[in-house]
């Protein structure tokens, strides 16, 4: 898949997709979302409480080719 194949299929999420979003997508639980954002395996942005994942995050991790952002802008 491409970008704009995955972009597609995201369409309907926002742009920062929450760790329950994100177990939704990938068909995993809260708890292992939660070990990618804490190791960095998946970068996100804190907000409050809660972690955000930019979807364009998502996708770089779904195709395999690291992190979409500098890991200094987004890292908790």
């Amino acid at each position: 898949m491409d970008n704009r194949e995955y972009t597609k299929a995201l369409k309907n999420y926002p742009m920062a997709l929450n760790v329950k979003e994100v177990s939704e997508i990938l068909r995993v639980s809260t708890k292992l979302v939660y070990r990618m954002v804490n190791d960095g395996t998946i970068l996100s942005v804190k907000i409050g409480r809660e972690n955000r994942i930019p979807k364009t995050e998502l996708i770089s991790y779904m195709r395999g080719v690291g992190s979409a952002f500098e890991p200094q802008m987004c890292r908790n």
